[in-house]
């Protein structure tokens, strides 16, 4: 990768996690009762033939990661476990009880903070409550995130037996100097043991995070991280960038200076090394930042044309509906993103006066609709078209020609109707979708709201 196109192009930019992104939803016209009424609009819709979604943020963290930007609450305190959990369960009957029939669930995620934090017992407790009032789709996809040092055989073996195939596992970078400075000392040993537990266990599919760009962090690191990844070759692999974001509150990022990490070119070198280990290893890469064996269901999602996108990153199958539960858990009913309270304590107490702890979101208008769909086009399937009137939107034409400049360095080829993103520019993707995005062109920030695209 020339570097001129890596200083060229690296600027802040979303993850397209959601269309439109955070920063830019319209709170002002966000209401609860319609935020209720999407729910049921897209439950009815789509509950019978898909199931829904259900991602659960479990907060609590042991000690502080300080390369991590999620919503968290660090303590020891392990007491907090039970009272959470029910308002968990209080929070998943205000929303079943608005239902006109029990939800069928495919998809299932526990993410955080440390879901391994809480028992094995109370993740039981939690799932049978869930349960209690849904219906379990045929073939569904439960995950969940663990952490090396604290995930055991018993959390393993409990959510199994609830219905649960894949794991992630956070390994970042095996280099105690890298670990030192993230805060995140995890040796080989404790990856391994849990990678194979869970594959004895009968796992279907195992994953490991690894981390480029972070502080002191060299390219020999990411070498050395990836040798010892394939030593194990989990069936897939999330190789992202670190995302630099200081200044958003109550992450520990400010552990650190800005020259401690390193440069963009340096960050794109290491992706490149990381990437060729890879593929010479087996691994296929999937959308963005996402490496998966031939074996996996993620990549047999690509040649099914089902890879989706949301809040829980990219996901085997679509669902209309996805619920968040818990702290500033985030749903999407299709029509409308909906955001909790991020304080734990406000969020128990909404929950326990019957109140939804929605805060804020977006209700999506019809451009809004067109957009997210080539949005996701791009992230999941490197292309996208407008041949279908109903794709079409007013600015369409001012984002090909923004993309004009792309085109000329390779990045995209773009014809009469349909526009695809090379091999060359995968690494990009988030600038090409940057060109859709009317709502980030109309609005420019005048403060860095995104990490770099590089």
């Amino acid at each position: 990768m020339q570097n001129s196109l890596v200083s060229k192009y690296n600027v802040p930019g979303p993850r397209y996690t959601s269309y439109p992104t955070v920063p830019y939803w319209n709170n002002a016209d966000f209401s609860l009762s319609e935020w209720k009424k999407n729910i049921v609009q897209s439950f009815s819709e789509s509950n019978s033939s898909e199931g829904i979604s259900l991602y659960i943020h479990l907060p609590f963290c042991e000690s502080l990661c300080t390369f991590c930007g999620c919503n968290k609450r660090i303590t020891k305190n392990h007491s907090f476990e039970t009272p959470y959990l029910e308002s968990v369960l209080k929070e998943w009957r205000l929303y079943t009880e608005i239902l006109p029939e029990r939800p069928i669930i495919k998809e299932l995620h526990l993410g955080g903070g440390t879901p391994t934090f809480f028992s094995a017992e109370n993740l039981r407790l939690l799932l049978k409550g869930i349960f209690h009032d849904a219906k379990m789709a045929e073939n569904p996809s439960f995950s969940f995130e663990g952490h090396p040092n604290n995930t055991k055989g018993e959390h393993l073996q409990t959510l199994f037996d609830c219905g649960f195939t894949r794991v992630s596992y956070g390994v970042q970078d095996y280099n105690p100097t890298v670990q030192i400075a993230i805060h995140r000392l995890q040796p080989f040993v404790n990856v391994k043991r849990v990678t194979e537990t869970a594959r004895e266990i009968g796992y279907t599919s195992v994953g490991h995070d690894i981390i480029f760009g972070l502080p002191f962090q060299k390219k020999e690191h990411v070498i050395y991280s990836i040798e010892k990844t394939k030593e194990l070759m989990p069936d897939r692999i999330a190789f992202y960038s670190y995302a630099h974001v200081p200044w958003i509150k109550g992450n520990g990022q400010r552990g650190f200076k800005d020259e401690d990490l390193p440069s963009a070119a340096e960050k794109r070198e290491m992706y490149e090394t990381g990437k060729r280990m890879l593929e010479e290893a087996g691994y296929i890469e999937i959308g963005m930042d996402h490496f998966a064996l031939k074996t996996d269901s993620l990549f047999k999602a690509v040649e099914d044309k089902k890879l989706h996108r949301n809040f829980m990153g990219y996901t085997e199958s679509k669902t209309q509906l996805m619920l968040g539960l818990g702290v500033s858990a985030i749903g999407d009913s299709w029509y409308s993103f909906g955001q909790n309270v991020k304080n734990v304590e406000e969020y128990q107490d909404l929950v326990e006066q019957g109140i939804l702890p929605v805060y804020r979101g977006h209700m999506l208008n019809e451009e809004d609709l067109i957009i997210r769909k080539h949005i996701l086009n791009m992230m999941c399937r490197l292309e996208t078209s407008w041949e279908d009137q109903s794709l079409q939107f007013k600015e369409l034409p001012d984002a090909l020609l923004k993309l004009k400049e792309m085109e000329d360095d390779g990045l995209v080829k773009i014809g009469a109707t349909k526009l695809q993103i090379t091999e060359k520019g995968r690494p990009f993707v988030r600038n090409i979708c940057m060109a859709f995005d009317v709502l980030l062109k109309r609005n420019q920030p005048n403060t860095q709201l995104f990490s770099m695209t590089v």
